[in-house]
């Protein structure tokens, strides 16, 4: 497939146009157009650009899900900078490490990251300009963003040839985040999919977008997407930028945490198409507000949805079953994809009969490997690591020994191979058996086991720790700590050792759970020993539930 030959910002350019007075995004009661849209975000990379940031430069975004996030990504799009997903739960150390990492030359954050980033900017060994969203500016060399976007510097000029595309954080096995990089043509290769999708050509000009955009238009294609997965991770982001390359309409949540009632209410107003969640960490809230507006006799009206994506998390048959009992034209569909590329298997379901427990279709564009390259046979029992030669990043951010590692030319072609085990059924399709790196998946967060242990050896009572992921039906898993004590640890509640990490790093980190033992689980060279230590867990939870 040619690869398009425009930048990023141009393309989207190209949509907007041909969306015209179309709404680009709606939160609420307020709504955005598609021409609004381009004005504001090309008045905040006027600002962005007048505070030294240039093409090349990276723009960390710090921001829930909101009409600013998607302007300040385009903002940077049209600067040919790179925006940079920041987290808005990281705490202190961690907003340090990306901002210095990524060597961010301008920050876009909500006002309620203030507090926290006021020491942070102040020790930064290169300055950074910062752009406030919600307040007026708390911090003094802060730019109100409402300046910058309504009534900020004009006349500038957007480049149109810009190579660059993101940096997009994501985990590493260290506990602290690697930066992938994606550029114009691999976040093209994504965003053209919208296209792809609907039975279309993918466009390689402007000219070919703004025509692929009124062809759906001409169909009754146009996409409204409410993306509940958050845009500062790759399923929301990536879902949400193909909208509007498609001259979609993104509506946003008003609530900043999950309100099943509320999704349903926005799906009925505002006759929502397609969903993104994150596996059962939302749909099991989604489909009991479902049952209890049944029961109440205020079912709701699900006519208009076509379409509900997860991607990389646990979604079982039994969400999906309950999905599409009320869905009358509903497709799901489960995504294994990574920050690293993809698609690695799929699995569309449009009826009960469909479902099937953890089995996907292998990609057309991936493979399942043995140690030496070659293809995993169907039905031979043997594991194997996913490779996709999918739209692909460049590599990480200043690791070129881990790059040539993960994206390998494998017989002539560039795969990325994470590290996903896998096999095949001999029917051909596909298990997903996870990271053999003891990464905890939970809702949709990565949590790495040594940070979360190094944060808890800091407590005085604490003397050793192992960090464990532990099934859990709602959140796929849930961070389970084996502490050990330094004197009277017994003596400690849980709610302070996990305050106690709450305190250093995201709360989504913190144990849910603490189990304590004389000694933690270790094997002779003194590395932690996982399943030692995850099987103790589920003994001792056994032994408690028969008690």
């Amino acid at each position: 497939m040619p690869e398009p030959t425009m930048s990023v910002a141009a393309a989207l350019r190209a949509a907007a146009l041909a969306a015209g007075d179309r709404p680009a995004m709606i939160k609420g009661d307020r709504q955005r157009g598609y021409r609004e849209l381009e004005a504001r975000a090309e008045r905040v990379a006027a600002a962005l650009a007048e505070r030294g940031v240039r093409a090349g430069s990276t723009v960390a975004i710090a921001l829930f899900n909101s009409f600013e996030y998607v302007e300040a990504v385009y903002a940077a799009f049209k600067l040919g900078a790179q925006p940079v997903n920041v987290n808005y739960r990281y705490r202190e150390q961690e907003l340090r490490y990306v901002l210095e990492y990524t060597g961010a030359a301008a920050l876009v954050y909500d006002v309620s990251l203030a507090e926290r980033l006021g020491g942070v900017v102040s020790e930064l060994a290169a300055p950074i300009a910062l752009v406030e969203v919600g307040g007026g500016a708390s911090l003094p060399e802060a730019l109100p963003y409402e300046h910058a976007a309504g009534s900020g510097a004009t006349g500038f000029a957007p480049t149109e040839d810009s190579p660059h595309g993101i940096i997009l954080l994501t985990g590493g096995t260290t506990g602290t985040p690697k930066g992938v990089i994606w550029d114009r043509d691999g976040l093209l290769g994504i965003f053209t999919s919208i296209f792809r999708q609907h039975g279309l050509a993918t466009p390689r000009t402007p000219a070919e977008v703004g025509a692929a955009v009124r062809a759906l238009q001409a169909g009754d294609q146009v996409p409204v997407v409410l993306p509940m997965s958050p845009l500062m991770h790759g399923t929301g982001f990536f879902n949400s930028m193909r909208t509007l390359m498609g001259g979609g309409v993104l509506c946003f949540s008003a609530s900043r945490s999950l309100d099943a009632d509320e999704v349903w209410q926005t799906v009925q107003h505002h006759a929502v198409t397609e969903m993104v969640i994150v596996g059962d960490a939302f749909g099991r809230p989604l489909t009991a507000a479902l049952e209890a507006a049944e029961r109440d006799g205020r079912p709701y009206e699900l006519g208009s949805l076509r379409r509900i994506t997860s991607s990389g998390v646990l979604w079982s048959a039994e969400v999906k079953r309950e999905l599409l009992r009320r869905g009358r034209k509903l497709t799901l569909v489960d995504n294994i994809s990574a920050s690293e590329g993809g698609p690695f298997g799929l699995a569309e379901v449009s009826s009960e009969a469909e479902v099937a427990d953890g089995r996907f279709s292998l990609a057309s564009v991936a493979r399942v490997l043995d140690e030496h390259d070659r293809d995993v046979e169907p039905g031979s029992g043997q594991v194997g690591v996913l490779a996709s030669a999918g739209p692909q990043p460049v590599g990480y951010l200043h690791d070129p020994d881990r790059t040539a590692r993960i994206w390998r030319t494998i017989d002539g072609v560039r795969y990325a191979v994470p590290g996903d085990l896998a096999s095949l059924d001999a029917d051909g399709r596909l298990i997903l058996l996870g990271r053999g790196d003891g990464v905890v998946n939970t809702g949709g967060e990565k949590v790495f086991p040594e940070e979360v242990e190094q944060a808890l050896i800091t407590h005085p009572a604490v003397d050793d720790a192992i960090v464990v992921g532990i099934p859990d039906p709602r959140w796929g898993q849930i961070v389970t700590a084996v502490v050990a004590p330094a004197g009277a640890l017994g003596e400690v509640p849980d709610d302070e050792l996990i305050q106690h990490v709450r305190d250093r790093l995201a709360a989504y980190k913190s144990p849910r759970r603490i189990i304590r033992v004389a000694v933690v689980p270790r094997t002779p060279a003194g590395k932690a020993n996982r399943s030692l230590a995850r099987q103790l867990v589920t003994d001792r939870t056994s032994t408690e539930e028969t008690a």
